[in-house]
């Protein structure tokens, strides 16, 4: 025999309109006393709500939106969960799409999701769809932001601080005694992590007294064997790094791939250094030094933003919200090298 409101008003000995604010969250009116023995009761006869019914008086589905743009990193894992949690806490679902880096796949996902009445959506964006974005604020469409910023938007955006990421890898390397440091990024074009990542590397040798030097930057096209390729080139024409920097967690395998397969170990030879702290990152040899970010945090705090803003009765501003990552210190940098 399904539960119904008017089952646990009667059992509570409370009105509908009692349970109803309980259920919602709305206390302003209610003792503490009843609050408590309604929950009980809740819990005893073990009542669910009807989320579609809830939802049609709310004028909302209970559905989130989010859409990453490559979900072959495991970074995403972490920051999923957070989401998840965040949404499963509040009384909402999730709904999963991957745009590969595509900008009509994106598109095509944000259209699908409004057709479905997702009530809002978080995007790492694949940065070329900003009419599209710009369309969706002017509209007042919940819209969070993650990882990657694009600029000039007046919207919500959780990020990271990818400068202070970058430059805490070069400080570690020129603290153990690297000089010749190069750095392998995807390509650039726009994507804002990518880009102030480099940033970082320049800002940490600069303030070294140290030049740049061009042919330790490279930046490589996204399919498999490009970073392996790339290390192998460096040590075959006499370039050559004492450390590599590598900015994503995905080319890091390929980089110590490349570095074994020209002869060479790590560290002695050459220190690495990855962005993201992976599952694997400790069982390597040697142990990888990696940067850590608050995946988990990001996708947590972008969820529960975006929550308020498809419940809030008067849109609050937008703000970005900075997120600093640490570095985890293992064995694939060395020691210290002895003048």
């Amino acid at each position: 025999m399904k539960i119904t409101i008017g089952d646990v008003a009667k059992k509570a000995g409370v009105s509908k309109a009692t349970v109803s604010r309980v259920l919602n969250g709305q206390y302003q009116h209610v003792t503490e006393e009843t609050k408590q023995r309604v929950l009980a009761v809740i819990q005893e006869l073990d009542y669910r709500p009807n989320a579609l019914a809830r939802g049609l008086k709310q004028n909302r589905t209970n559905l989130i939106g989010i859409i990453l743009s490559n979900l072959r990193n495991p970074f995403w894992s972490s920051v999923l969960e957070g989401v998840e949690d965040a949404c499963r806490n509040a009384g909402y679902n999730l709904v999963i799409c991957n745009s590969n880096e595509e900008a009509f796949l994106e598109e095509e996902h944000i259209k699908g999701l409004q057709t479905r009445q997702v009530d809002g959506i978080i995007v790492n964006p694949t940065v070329k769809n900003k009419p599209l974005f710009e369309s969706l604020i002017k509209s007042h469409y919940p819209l969070v932001l993650i990882n990657r910023r694009i600029d000039n938007l007046k919207v919500d955006m959780v990020v990271m601080d990818n400068i202070y990421g970058a430059r805490l890898a070069i400080e570690h390397l020129l603290s153990v005694g690297r000089k010749k440091i190069a750095i392998l990024l995807y390509p650039l074009e726009g994507v804002s992590p990518r880009q102030e990542r480099l940033e970082g590397y320049k800002q940490a040798l600069s303030g070294h007294g140290l030049p740049i030097d061009e042919k330790l930057i490279k930046i490589v096209p996204e399919y498999k064997g490009s970073c392996k390729e790339a290390v192998i080139d460096w040590i075959k024409n006499g370039v050559c790094p004492d450390a590599i920097f590598s900015t994503n967690n995905v080319m890091t395998l390929e980089v110590l791939e490349g570095i074994q397969e020209a002869g060479l170990c790590v560290p002695d030879d050459i220190a690495v250094i990855g962005y993201d702290e992976t599952v694997w990152s400790k069982h390597l040899n040697p142990p990888l030094t990696t940067i850590q970010q608050p995946a988990y945090q990001m996708g947590e705090l972008a969820a529960q933003r975006l929550i308020k803003l498809i419940e809030a009765k008067r849109k609050p501003r937008p703000k970005v919200q900075v997120l600093a990552p640490n570095i985890i210190i293992r064995q694939s940098c060395g020691a210290k090298k002895e003048k």
